[in-house]
């Protein structure tokens, strides 16, 4: 009989790696008890839908300010120390949270301040935690290993964290966020077990920022299949933002969903995305990545023109259960496949270059949503996605091929 602990995170793999994948578990049931307990809480303090965006909008906002030169120290420090430097703050920020919220002294302004540093803690946090897996785990396995570190976001973020944060914060205020603090220390703890990972470098500690990001970019640049992924990863989350941005609205006024029904779809994605975790070693085994690629956004494709089309409830909930599948498994693949084809030395700049593509597309693709379903109503941003996914899809099949195989 296998061992489960050896079938999730195999002994080749080391202990590390297990410390590592440990870490990213629990800290994403904080991050799951965040994402309901967050918006909750600013809605508490505010009615206006002005603020409420706002604290979304500052969450993102570091990505564009401080992205990139996170991305430099990534590769020039120590990074398990600046992730546990980085979890660290974000400790500190909730448990101010938590105890103005115990002592009554937190007004929107003070939500808003915390919003932003903890958006601030994420770029670090995410950028650093993208480069520690290719430094503990061979090429070959960097496909299991991005996936046991992505089911943590399924289960613990998606799954578990919120409904765990919705009920402390029908307790009281504060107490998601004090739960919140306590797991992430307990990340963070898990973090310091692994040794120190620096990456040798021929440029000084203290060369110029400017220069450092510019060789970042000159390596994503004269790197044509890393660079068209990261091209097609902006693409395809401009148009799935655009989409998703409508969500609420479209399930609760066009399927005429309540609002136990929109968590449902919600769910059902989760589900879809742990099947594919049970199921992804297996698919990566059996199939060609070009060709688990290729599918992948076939699929994201067909999700655009399936939505725009639907007009029943228990439809979109079972294409909910597929985007979940299909997306997990599409995270785990791009993601390995750059960790495979980019330098060690240079993993935090071309890491936080994606990040910044992923929520810069976001960004974008949620103002464009808004404004077509201003015009057209909420089913036309679901049309839009599906042409512009489409056309890029159409764009970059041949060079799927190349893109997967990079680091070979």
């Amino acid at each position: 009989m296998v061992d489960p602990l050896e079938r999730f995170a195999p002994a080749r793999l080391g202990s590390e790696f297990r410390w590592l994948v440990s870490s990213s578990w629990v800290g994403n049931v904080g991050d799951g008890i965040a994402l309901s307990a967050g918006p909750l809480l600013i809605a508490s303090e505010t009615r206006s839908a002005f603020l409420v965006a706002s604290a979304a909008f500052l969450q993102r906002l570091p990505w564009l300010l401080l992205g990139l030169p996170a991305g430099v120290i990534a590769d020039r420090v120590d990074r398990r120390l600046l992730l546990v430097c980085s979890e660290t703050f974000r400790a500190l920020v909730i448990v101010v949270l938590a105890l103005g919220l115990f002592t009554g002294h937190v007004g929107v302004s003070l939500v808003l301040t915390a919003m932003l540093l903890l958006g601030i803690a994420d770029v670090f946090s995410n950028t650093t935690a993208g480069t520690l897996l290719p430094m503990l785990v061979d090429k070959d396995d960097l496909g299991l290993g991005n996936s046991r570190i992505q089911g943590s976001v399924v289960v613990g973020e998606q799954l578990i964290g919120p409904p765990i944060g919705a009920l402390l914060f029908s307790v009281g205020r504060a107490w998601p966020f004090l739960a919140q603090a306590l797991i992430v220390t307990a990340a963070l703890l898990l973090v310091w077990q692994i040794g120190s990972r620096s990456v040798s470098s021929a440029s000084p500690l203290n060369s110029r920022l400017r220069s450092d990001i510019r060789e970042g970019f000159r390596w994503l640049l004269g790197h044509p299949p890393v660079r068209t992924l990261a091209l097609t990863i902006l693409s395809f989350n401009i148009t799935w933002g655009a989409g998703w941005s409508v969500l609420v609205l479209y399930a609760l006024h066009h399927l005429h969903m309540s609002k136990v029904g929109y968590g449902l779809l919600t769910t059902s994605s989760a589900v879809g995305g742990m099947l594919a975790i049970l199921m992804y070693r297996r698919l990566e085994q059996r199939w060609a990545l070009a060709n688990i690629m290729r599918v992948c956004l076939t699929l994201e494709v067909f999700t655009h023109l399936s939505l725009a089309l639907d007009t029943r409830a228990w439809i979109a909930v079972i294409i909910m259960f597929v985007f979940g599948a299909y997306a997990f498994v599409w995270a785990t693949v791009s993601t390995s496949v750059r960790q495979r084809a980019v330098p060690k030395d240079l993993q935090g700049r071309v890491g936080s270059v994606y990040l910044i593509c992923m929520v810069g597309g976001l960004v974008l693709g949620q103002i464009a949503g808004g404004a077509i379903a201003q015009r057209w109503g909420v089913v036309a941003p679901f049309w839009f996605a599906f042409v512009g996914s489409g056309l890029t899809l159409v764009i970059v099949w041949r060079r799927l091929g190349a893109i997967a195989h990079a680091g070979s």
